[in-house]
């Protein structure tokens, strides 16, 4: 306001001037003002000082009555003068006030980089992007990455380092702990670390395992709120060209989606431990790389379907050919696992000869190439391979069928046997010599497994 009556007495000491430059009529002049002034002068007989002076016109010479009215007119219009200035100085006056509150806002409102100016549109995704994001985000939490630690001796101090030689993926089977994997996985490991999806890390411990089949089960002391088991579902339905996905930490990066197709069922492949045959393998195009493996196989419901297992590829990356061991065979092994710390399976308790050198004998079947007297086979009667007083070669027994079903190799053997329980009667048909005899056979356990 200090300001303002400065201005005013400025203007008040001043000679009239035109319009000021603030004015929002520029083009008002003395000309506009007249009418005005007539048009209020009924007004101002009752109020105003001059009114006898404009009333008593008899009293005064014409000329004095001119200047007192230009005089009056000048007066006005001086008034106007003022009242529009002020006017004017409000506005500017306003706006500058309004442009420092809007800066100072700017600079106080605590606002991120751009993001006050730019205007991102919503994401939208597809009903299958949907479907995906949801499957890994409720699935994650169920996968673990598993850390295998060997003790080495350093070859200068001799001291002894416990130092990471492997590692893979496994998911949690129920609310006690219990994780599952591959078996090739934790082979040869002192010490094993699991890490949830928080990024928690537990000690684990070996439930058991089963090397014919490459499946482990480790169980970890955790929370119970932290452990979220998997939903379990079922392979024996699955068709070759619906959708799977596959989750784990390749190369140690957490937590990997991949997504492919099922490209094959009934697949076989051999253990990497003792190379018995594994059946009904799922063949899938997803990436399965180093470090997937042990993770889960989904399917579209997001329910477990298989264990990643390998990859077919010269190398070592994935090339669009992976396996997963259906769940179905890793259901039956977990509960043995969990149950009894071990795999009942039964044997025949036989060593027999490659395929590949019953082959060159020109015959078909499996070539028994020792039969110990204490286990199933060598207490029923079967004959190994042996050499006699000369160092011949005497073949043994060879297995042609079991149980009716016509035996032309190792894997046709033990597809048989792994449908077979211990103390089961088998009817084993050999050639011997020129002959065939069936010998009757009760399975057994593996001695170490008894």
């Amino acid at each position: 306001m200090a300001a303002i009556s400065h201005i005013s007495t400025l203007f008040l000491h001043s000679p009239p001037f035109p319009v000021s430059a603030f004015s929002r009529s520029p083009n008002r002049n003395r000309s506009y003002l007249l009418p005005p002034l007539l048009s209020l002068h009924p007004p101002l007989e009752s109020s105003s000082r001059s009114l006898p002076l404009l009333r008593r016109k008899s009293s005064f010479p014409s000329t004095h009555s001119s200047s007192c009215f230009r005089r009056l007119i000048a007066d006005n219009n001086s008034d106007n003068e003022e009242n529009s200035f002020f006017s004017s100085a409000l506005d500017s006056l306003l706006l500058l006030c309004t442009s420092f509150a809007l800066s100072f806002s700017l600079f106080v409102a605590d606002v991120g980089p751009a993001s006050a100016f730019v205007v991102t549109p919503p994401r939208k995704l597809q009903s299958d992007e949907l479907a995906t994001v949801r499957l890994f985000q409720e699935n994650t939490p169920s996968v673990v990455y598993i850390t295998n630690l060997a003790v080495k001796q350093d070859a200068f101090t001799l001291d002894v380092l416990e130092v990471p030689q492997g590692s893979g993926s496994g998911f949690v089977w129920d609310k006690d702990g219990h994780v599952v994997t591959n078996y090739h996985v934790i082979r040869g490991a002192s010490d094993l670390k699991v890490t949830l999806a928080d990024q928690s890390t537990y000690d684990a411990r070996i439930v058991g395992f089963d090397q014919d089949k490459d499946v482990a089960v480790l169980r970890v002391e955790a929370p119970k709120d932290k452990l979220r088991p998997i939903p379990i579902g079922i392979s024996a339905d699955l068709l070759v060209g619906q959708k799977v996905y596959a989750i784990g930490n390749p190369f140690g990066l957490d937590h990997t989606l991949t997504t492919g197709v099922i490209s094959g069922l009934r697949r076989e492949i051999s253990s990497a431990a003792t190379g018995r045959p594994i059946q009904d393998v799922i063949q899938t195009d997803a990436a399965i790389n180093p470090g997937n493996s042990g993770g889960p196989l989904l399917d579209s419901s997001g329910n477990l379907i298989g264990i990643n297992t390998a990859i077919y590829s010269p190398s070592g990356a994935s090339s669009g050919v992976g396996f997963s061991i259906p769940v179905d065979t890793v259901s039956g092994i977990v509960d043995q696992l969990v149950r009894f710390g071990k795999v009942t399976r039964p044997i025949l308790g036989i060593k027999f000869a490659p395929d590949q050198s019953v082959e060159q004998l020109g015959v078909s079947g499996v070539l028994v190439l020792d039969a110990p007297a204490n286990g199933p086979a060598g207490k029923a009667g079967l004959q190994p391979t042996k050499r006699d007083g000369y160092g011949r070669l005497i073949l043994g027994d060879i297995i042609t069928s079991v149980n009716g079903r016509k035996v032309t190799n190792g894997s046709d053997l033990y597809r048989i046997l792994d449908q077979c329980k211990v103390g089961d009667e088998v009817i084993v048909e050999v050639l011997r010599g020129d002959h065939k005899e069936k010998i009757p056979v009760t399975l057994e356990p593996k001695p170490d497994e008894s």
